[in-house]
This record gives structure tokens, sequence and C-alpha cells, in this order.
């Protein structure tokens, strides 16, 4: 198995390269770094892109953070084990177009000491996703989504794909809207080696996940950046970018799990839109593309 030290640093060599083919695309922005370090233990790079072309605000973050779990966190994690390590990349994307989809993906490596017979073995595992949640469903759009991060999975496992599609249907789902929170993709936690799947494969496969990322969302972006939009199209992004808030602040695992270990409270919220919008019982209008996208925020929907 690869050391946690050479997982940290072929993530920051992902996090990398995604920040130049970002601001490549965008053609005006650049990202502000941040580095940072954990009163606990360990550190990251947050960096910030804002303002583009494009972009409106964005975030690729890096982190490799160690020490103690709360107790907490101990039991929602079912562990025994007070240390800790975790380092992983997080993104998430917003566009200032109301045709240019939302995008998060995250690749992330957790291990902690176990005594296992008295000797020690690390209890570890691999986790993270891809989802895309477009202000407007474009149906070949979400078609090609989905089938380029099912290309990933079926380099690496015959049922990646069927697998953790269903568990981010599941995931990215907000109960209190009865909706989900954009058109899915995959998700995955505790992803560990067995039979099948070796620990170095399992970590091949976050890697290209995480590298899958531009190319996908650098052709959704291309396809429509320059398409003309109205005022009220971009009232409705705004009014899509707060189903996003809420996710993010009631349900998400990432959110919480850095909150409950004293993380770093800008790099953690950095997933926030820069403008959303509340409009009290708002209603599409019957027939509009807006209601046509709401119809589409449900399980179970096969885009590939």
């Amino acid at each position: 198995m690869i050391s946690k030290e050479q997982i940290a640093t072929d993530y920051q060599q992902i996090q990398d390269e995604i920040c130049a083919a970002l601001e490549l695309t965008d053609g005006k922005a650049r990202f502000e770094e941040e580095k940072w370090e954990r009163e606990g233990g360990g550190g990251g790079r947050t960096r910030i892109i804002q303002n583009g072309n494009i972009f409106e605000k964005g975030g690729v973050n890096f982190s490799a953070v160690h020490g103690q779990l709360p107790e907490n966190m101990k039991r929602a994690l079912q562990v025994e084990s007070d240390d800790f390590f975790a380092t992983g990349v997080s993104i998430v994307i917003h566009p200032n177009h109301p045709m240019v989809p939302i995008i998060h993906m995250n690749i992330r490596y957790f291990e902690m000491p176990s005594s296992f017979g008295g000797e020690q073995q690390p209890i570890r595992w691999f986790g993270g996703g891809i989802d895309l949640t477009p202000h407007y469903i474009v149906d070949a759009d979400a078609q090609y989504f989905h089938s380029g991060v099912k290309a990933v999975c079926d380099t690496y496992y015959h049922d990646f794909y069927h697998r953790f599609k269903l568990w981010a249907d599941d995931y990215f789902y907000i109960k209190h809207r009865n909706e989900t929170r954009g058109i899915g993709g995959i998700f995955y936690d505790r992803l560990t080696a067995n039979e099948e799947l070796s620990w170095d494969s399992i970590f091949e496969f976050s890697k290209a996940l995480g590298r899958s990322f531009i190319p996908i969302y650098t052709e959704l972006v291309d396809r429509n950046r320059n398409a003309a939009f109205t005022e009220e199209q971009q009232l409705w992004q705004y009014q899509r970018r707060s189903r996003y808030t809420e996710f993010n602040l009631v349900y998400d695992a990432g959110t919480k799990f850095g909150l409950e270990t004293n993380g770093r409270i800008e790099s953690i919220l950095m997933s926030l839109p820069p403008t959303a919008k509340w409009l009290y019982n708002y209603q599409p209008v019957a027939g509009s593309e807006e209601e046509r996208t709401l119809s589409l925020l449900k399980k179970g929907i096969n885009w590939a």
C-alpha cells in the first residue's frame, strides 16, 4: 500500500493541474492561494478564483490534517482510536452564467491506527465523488457528464458506476425539498481493498477521477458559455443556488467533518455561492424550462 505521504503529494499535484486548467478556461481570473495550518496538526492550501469571465466564485482546496478526533466524530465514524490522518482535494465552482452548471468534486483518503492482536495496523479508506448541478438541465449535457464519469469507473471495476451512482442519488438529496441537488454523479465512501481490488488500484481510481474533472467540465463550460441569457434566467440561477446552499449547510458530511474537527472555516464554507436568493413560495411558469428542470430533480434517472 502506498504511503499516506505519497497520497498527499499526488493529491497536491492534481490540485495544481486543475487550477492551471481552470485559469486557462476562464481566461481572466487567477487563483489566490492561502496556506494555512490546523491547530491540531497539519494544514492545507486554499485556492479561490473569483470574478472571472465565467467563474464567479470557485475553490480548489487541498488539505492534509492529522491529530485527535473529537468524541462525537469517533462515534459518528464508529471508531475507537483517537489519532487520525486525512487528506484530499475538494472543488466547487459557481459560474456566473445560468447555462453553465455548478460542479463539485472531492477525492479523499482517511487513516487511523488500530490495534489488532498486539500489532498496529491502520484502518484506512478512500472516498470521493463528482456531481453536477445544472441551473437548467440540458439532456445532452447530462448524458455527456454521466458517460464521462462512467468511463472512468468502468476502467477500474465493472460495478463502480452503478453502485456509486445510486449512492450519489441518495446522498445528494435535499429531503426537506423532496428533490435532488442536481443530476447526481457518483459518490463513494470507505472504499477499501479486497480480493478483487488492491489498495493501489483504488488509489489509481481516485486519481483518475480527479483528473477527469478538467476534460469533463471544460467541455460543458465551452458548450454553454457564449449563450445569451435573460434577467429572469439569472434570477432562476440564484434560486437554484439557494438549494445548493441548503444542502451544504444541512446535509453535507464534509462540512460537518470540517466543523467538528476544528477545520478552517473559510475553506470549509468556500462551497457557498457568492449570491443566492430565497424568493418566498417561488413557482415556475407552467410548461417553462424552469418547471422542466424541477421535474428532473429526482432519483433514478439513467443519464448514461
